[in-house]
């Protein structure tokens, strides 16, 4: 199981999938959790070659600022040891400006890490003077130490048995000074892990975090500097920070090896690979690329690594300096031990059981185009299996599978739909709508819709810039009624039809609309008829009731008793 790092990982919030990171990880010590990039602890070797690429600046280094503040409060003795890359991240070039600055801080003493740096030279020349050694890798990169413990522990017979100029510095500080703490001041963060494991440096400050300090304490070294007028001499294990400076250190080559610099995580794996079909060669090995002043926690300024180099070279060059810290009786022997990481190792069926399901199901289909950050399809598959990666990293396989998604839905929608480019070039368009719009070519995707079909609630939506819904469009090449969504995605500069074949219906609501008015129709004549036969009853109603009038009136005459005078 992966753990996350102390020293290292990314903020979530700005993480974008997009894998850089990874692409650029030399050991793939990254995987993806909920989307988001997290460092492997086991597996970095913490060269922070991901936090100079990330597009999103998502890199966090675990800062070490507020207990370095508390053990500078405690009232203990604390020593620093700079790196002489300083003079290139803060644009001065005097220690004693640097240790004016720290000592305002704190600090009750400052002093070179190349005064480590010149005892671990001094060791490295006897060493080879044995000539023991078919090859002689530096050991002053914690970074390629950690790569070469973990990934080529072939090359650890030829990795010197000797500390880096850190520990190296540190050991003699404690010679001197058993109670005296101290904090390594540095552009480098696999120092924080070194530093840590060393059980001897209490802290490391980057190069970041002390230029953080400096402006929230109002430390202005360029104030300093003009008040000071120092020279500390010069010292060849100052050109340590700089391609080559461990070579140009020594005041004499032993003989027998040729000096080679290689500089750049990727071309020190290039020549760990074939280390043993080598031979004779002294190899100055830096993670970083323009070796320390290249680091990830450097202060970037104006002329890049070019002045950089240009700046270590000239204060390396001053003047004649002895040496700060005496390494008599000092242990500067240094095991570095193979470490074993506890990947699952993933059987052949395995393999192809994760590949199989990217659509992969021989070596012909693996693209192994990288796009994952990954090299391979089969590397890949195995981070998947350890748990590092997830089946979606496969970009082409994911664009495939979308594709053929889109493509299946589209097909398969009983609605017709279109896409079409603001200038009118049809992108897709489905069988049903092609049957409804009456398009007869096979395939006119990339052809103008003018050519193909009638297209005008489309120019409508376009000129007007706006969705257009119709309930009712005639389609006068296939007689049909079709419902008309058209909406603009203007973002992507298109515009996406969609329709709906409404002719049933309409042909059931004309004939029903037929039938009501006949219905109405018939009706009406119903009521005529109805109203002549009921005014013509009504006319023999009357004549009747006229007549019978006049009868009973005659019969009631008639029926009436006579009086005495003939009267009734």
């Amino acid at each position: 199981m992966s753990v996350k790092s102390p020293y290292l990982d990314f903020k979530d919030a700005k993480c974008k999938d997009c894998f850089k990171c990874l692409r650029e990880c030399p050991v793939k010590a990254i995987r993806y959790e909920n989307h988001q990039a997290k460092i492997i602890e086991q597996r970095c070797i913490l060269c922070g070659r991901c936090t100079l690429v990330c597009p999103q600046n998502a890199k966090q280094v675990h800062s070490e600022t507020e207990s370095v503040l508390a053990l500078l409060a405690s009232g203990k003795k604390v020593v620093a040891s700079i790196a002489p890359s300083f003079v290139s991240s803060f644009a001065v070039q005097d220690l004693g400006v640097m240790a004016e600055a720290l000592a305002r801080l704190g600090f009750a003493e400052t002093e070179e890490t190349a005064a480590g740096a010149k005892a671990v030279t001094e060791e490295y020349a006897g060493l080879l003077r044995t000539g023991s050694f078919k090859n002689f890798i530096t050991s002053a990169c914690p970074a390629v130490n950690r790569l070469i413990q973990t990934y080529y522990p072939g090359a650890l017979k030829y990795l010197a048995p000797v500390p880096s100029p850190m520990v190296a510095h540190a050991r003699m500080i404690k010679k001197r000074d058993p109670d005296a703490a101290i904090v390594f001041i540095g552009p480098c963060i696999a120092k924080k892990r070194e530093a840590t494991e060393s059980g001897i440096i209490d802290g490391v400050l980057t190069f970041e975090e002390l230029n953080v300090i400096f402006k929230h304490k109002n430390i202005d070294l360029c104030r300093i500097e003009a008040e000071m007028n120092a020279d500390d001499g010069a010292l060849r294990a100052r050109y340590y920070p700089i391609p080559r400076g461990i070579i140009k250190s020594f005041d004499s080559l032993p003989q027998g090896y040729e000096y080679v610099a290689v500089d750049g995580v990727g071309r020190c794996c290039e020549v760990l690979e074939e280390i043993d079909s080598l031979s004779g060669l002294f190899l100055e090995m830096n993670c970083c690329e323009h070796a320390c002043i290249g680091g990830p926690c450097r202060l970037p300024g104006k002329g890049g690594t070019i002045k950089a180099n240009e700046d270590v070279r000239k204060y390396a060059s001053k003047g004649s300096a002895p040496l700060p810290v005496s390494a008599e009786g000092v242990d500067l022997t240094e095991k570095h031990p193979r470490i074993i990481l506890d990947d699952f190792v993933p059987s052949e069926s395995d393999i192809r059981a994760v590949l199989a399901k990217t659509g992969k199901n021989s070596p012909e289909d693996e693209l192994n185009c990288g796009a994952c950050g990954y090299s391979t399809c089969r590397e890949k598959a195995i981070a998947v299996l350890n748990g590092y990666a997830d089946i979606e990293m496969c970009l082409p396989y994911m664009r495939s599978r979308a594709e053929s998604m889109s493509y299946e839905i589209i097909q398969n929608t009983p609605n017709g739909i279109v896409l079409m480019t603001d200038d009118f070039r049809i992108i897709d368009i489905n069988t049903r709508a092609m049957k409804l719009l009456g398009v007869t070519e096979h395939d006119v995707r990339g052809m103008l819709a003018f050519d193909c079909f009638d297209c005008e609630e489309f120019i409508n939506a376009a000129t007007r810039g706006r969705n257009v819904s119709k309930k009712r469009v005639f389609v006068y090449r296939t007689k049909k009624y079709i419902e008309l969504s058209i909406v603009l995605l203007q973002e992507h500069k298109v515009l996406f039809g969609v329709m709906k074949d409404i002719t049933d219906s309409v042909e059931y609501d004309e004939k029903l609309n037929a039938v009501k008015l006949e219905t109405l129709a018939t009706t009406d004549e119903v009521i005529k008829k109805q109203m002549r036969v009921a005014q013509e009853i009504a006319s023999l109603l009357g004549e009747t009731t006229a007549e019978t009038k006049v009868a009973l009136n005659k019969l009631k005459q008639t029926l009436a008793p006579r009086t005495e005078d003939g009267e009734d």
